[in-house]
């Protein structure tokens, strides 16, 4: 089966893959990806149902197993072999679930979904509906909304910390994308059942923001109780997607994960 994962690429060195949260798109990675393409081969892709990338096609569906396995035959039909990879959210969890199998390198999940309680669950359902209702809104209104500060604050505050570090353009853009996401409410019904209990195989960092609003940092504590050996990092002045708020920092983590691996591979040869 033929791989339908849009992506852009950019960089040189070893491969990167980019993974977005539910509803959202690629460019929610914002500036990260310049950062790491000086060093790193930076694939990043919309999700199937998500983006630019249509719906997956039978037998592959929404689950995070199928859009493991729709990464990985992406990366076949790419001959890209062992890439690290970086995801958030609905993202977070699948780059830990490719961590599980040992298909890539490294993994670097930012507030990975999977570590909730029914009650912050029930939170997390209320505000991502709310993100939806919203995105259904007259085109005159999303751009007033998006194109003054204060509105885009209000409207956008269960996601960023600083959603003034978005464009007008960009607002309206991932509004949109919401709203034209066919992957949502697949993603978001599959997601109710979802809860992360595999142990990834290879260097792992779970990073959590410190004011993320959508999955509480409480839950930091949970994932770090659930997986002792990977490493935990809480990301100060940062919220649900973290790349936004600060790219710099998030490049920073990623990288320091992906320096784990030679580490370890030294320490094999040294042992």
């Amino acid at each position: 089966m033929t791989s339908t994962i849009s992506y852009s690429r950019t960089g040189s060195g070893e491969p990167i893959v980019l993974i977005h949260g539910i509803g959202h798109r690629r460019e929610a990675w914002n500036r990260v990806p310049e950062l790491l393409a000086p060093d790193f081969d930076v694939l990043n892709i919309d999700l199937p149902g998500h983006g630019r990338s249509p719906a997956p096609g039978k037998p592959a569906g929404y689950t995070i197993t199928s859009y493991a396995d729709q990464v990985e035959e992406l990366l076949r039909e790419l001959a890209v072999t062992q890439p690290h990879v970086a995801g958030n959210s609905l993202g977070g969890i699948l780059a830990l679930e490719l961590a599980a199998r040992g298909s890539v390198q490294s993994c670097a999940a930012f507030s990975p979904a999977g570590f909730w309680s029914k009650a912050e669950l029930g939170l997390l359902a209320m505000n991502l509906l709310a993100l939806k209702v919203s995105s259904y809104a007259p085109g005159p209104v999303i751009e007033a909304v998006c194109g003054n500060e204060r509105l885009r604050a209000i409207s956008m505050r269960s996601l960023y910390v600083h959603p003034e570090h978005l464009s007008t353009e960009e607002a309206i853009g991932d509004t949109y994308n919401l709203r034209r996401a066919k992957g949502f409410w697949p993603c978001f019904i599959r997601g109710i059942g979802l809860s992360y209990k595999q142990i990834p195989l290879v260097p792992s960092t779970i990073a959590w923001g410190e004011k993320d609003r959508l999955l509480l940092p409480r839950q930091a504590g949970r994932a770090a109780r659930k997986l002792p050996s990977v490493t935990h990092v809480p990301l100060p002045d940062c919220g649900h997607v973290p790349m936004v708020d600060h790219p710099e920092l998030i490049a920073s983590v990623i990288r320091e994960t992906t320096a784990r691996v030679g580490v370890r591979q030294l320490s094999s040869v040294s042992g």
